[in-house]
């Protein structure tokens, strides 16, 4: 067994120390480094035998190690990534160690898109897993039947949350074009990562580059719903399937039905229920039930997975009720998924009043182009909240969204709206006004001041 020695720069980050505790569990000597070393991540990784250094120093390089791995958050100017340079240490980015030492000879299977990439990987994997198939799995969220976002097996199924971003401070590819993929679902394509991309084009071209490198013998599955989605699969050299509602969708979803707590919908002549609400998670179940057909999996297989599979880490969660509130965690933070949220919660809690505590978090939300847009999506709300833009000086004052703007747009819209400026604040003026029956969602791509706990304890008053 190799003792090769891998240091990592940035392991606390989720996929970092995923990766890192698996190249523990393949037989390499791992060491880590992080600004912020805090558990669960840092006593997960301990008790693994990852030996973990707090800060960003030269001297927490090992000199054995063999390989550097500079995480995505990295950037020229920190210690050790300077460091390695002047040294002309051998470096990956964690897609590259994916890739060379995870995903090389596997049938992975690459879900992509703006939104639902969490959802329909965490339902594919769940329909492997179901089948008896013991898929490795790397998502960026928490799916509640494994309890962990990855996993790395023997299996020859891998399945990977592809992500657009880009992979290092020295690549700019987008991460997703390292996956080896025999599979690509393409869920849609929007413009979002305004810290890196400059148009929607840009976006278009990295999706249609994926293609690129799906083989002849795999397959695309597009979301022939979505026009953005036809252009980048345009000039695929592999094989491609559309799946959605239009009638030119070669994999057509129709006989939907929603219920208060689940939607059946039929597709290639067979009929599934899901136990999740909205026509977002109806589009995400049926590009995993595509897939799991692709890998030979049967429907009655296919439906007993789906009917077992009990959703994901802050999406639509119930974090509790109290006097008859509810209150929801949810990620969504792109004004369409933001939208769609909406509608979901709409379509679980029928007739509740719905309260939505929107933080603009992302690099995206916190600058001033979805500034409209936003306005849209969350008058879908009975009552709006919206605090402080978190870390402000990281954008351009020209280019910030205008939070007080927003609010006053969407009263406009006929929605109840207020901009406060902090958790405390937020806790105290919706626990003032809320009333039985009410449904408080939050939508935060962040720990958000752990308002939720907050505001349940606040409404037990």
């Amino acid at each position: 067994m190799s003792r090769e020695q891998f240091h990592f720069v940035g392991v606390c980050g989720t996929a970092m120390g995923s990766v890192a505790a698996g190249m523990i569990e393949k037989g390499y000597i791992v060491t880590g480094s992080d600004q912020s070393v805090y558990p669960p991540m840092s006593t997960f990784l301990k008790s693994k035998g990852v030996q973990i250094m707090e800060g960003y120093r030269a001297g927490n390089i090992p000199d054995e190690a063999t390989t550097v791995v500079i995480g995505n958050a990295i950037s020229r100017g920190n210690d050790e990534a300077e460091a390695i340079l002047e040294r002309r240490l051998r470096y990956m980015s964690l897609p590259e160690v994916l890739k060379e030492y995870f995903l090389c000879g596997r049938r992975n299977y690459v879900v992509s898109g703006t939104h639902g990439k969490t959802t329909t990987s965490s339902i594919l994997a769940w329909l492997f897993e179901s089948a008896g198939k013991k898929p490795g799995f790397m998502i960026g969220g928490i799916p509640a039947n494994f309890g962990q976002g990855a996993r790395f097996t023997d299996s020859e199924f891998m399945v990977m949350e592809g992500d657009e971003y880009d992979t290092a401070f020295f690549d700019k590819r987008s991460k997703f074009l390292h996956y080896l993929p025999e599979l690509v679902v393409m869920n849609n394509i929007e413009f979002d990562h305004a810290d890196i991309y400059n148009n929607l084009d840009e976006i278009i071209l990295t999706f249609s580059r994926l293609l690129k490198v799906v083989p002849r013998n795999g397959l695309a599955l597009i979301n022939g719903d979505d026009q953005n989605c036809l252009i980048a699969a345009r000039e695929s050299p592999c094989p491609t399937k559309k799946v959605g509602f239009s009638e030119s969708c070669d994999l057509r979803i129709t006989n939907v039905e929603y219920l208060p707590t689940g939607s059946c919908f039929m597709i290639d002549g067979e009929t599934y229920e899901v136990p999740m609400v909205g026509e977002f998670n109806v589009r995400n179940a049926a590009m995993a039930v595509c897939s799991a057909q692709f890998a030979g999996i049967e429907p009655g297989e296919i439906r007993k997975g789906l009917l077992s599979f009990e959703g994901i880490a802050r999406r639509q969660q119930e974090r509790g009720e109290v006097n008859g509130i509810t209150v929801v965690d949810d990620f969504a933070h792109h004004p369409t998924a933001i939208g769609l949220a909406i509608d979901g919660l709409r379509q679980k809690y029928p007739s509740r009043r719905l309260w939505v505590i929107f933080e603009p978090r992302s690099n995206t939300t916190r600058r001033n182009i979805f500034q409209d847009d936003l306005a849209i999506a969350l008058k879908k709300a009975d009552c709006v909240v919206i605090p402080a833009i978190p870390d402000p000086e990281k954008v351009a004052v020209d280019e910030r969204l205008d939070p007080e703007k927003l609010v006053a747009d969407i009263s406009d819209e006929g929605a109840r709206s207020w901009y406060l400026g902090e958790v405390d604040e937020i806790v105290e003026h919706v626990s003032s006004l809320a009333e039985g029956g009410d449904v408080i969602a939050v939508l935060s791509n962040g720990g958000f001041g752990g308002i939720h706990e907050k505001l349940l304890t606040s409404l037990d008053d």
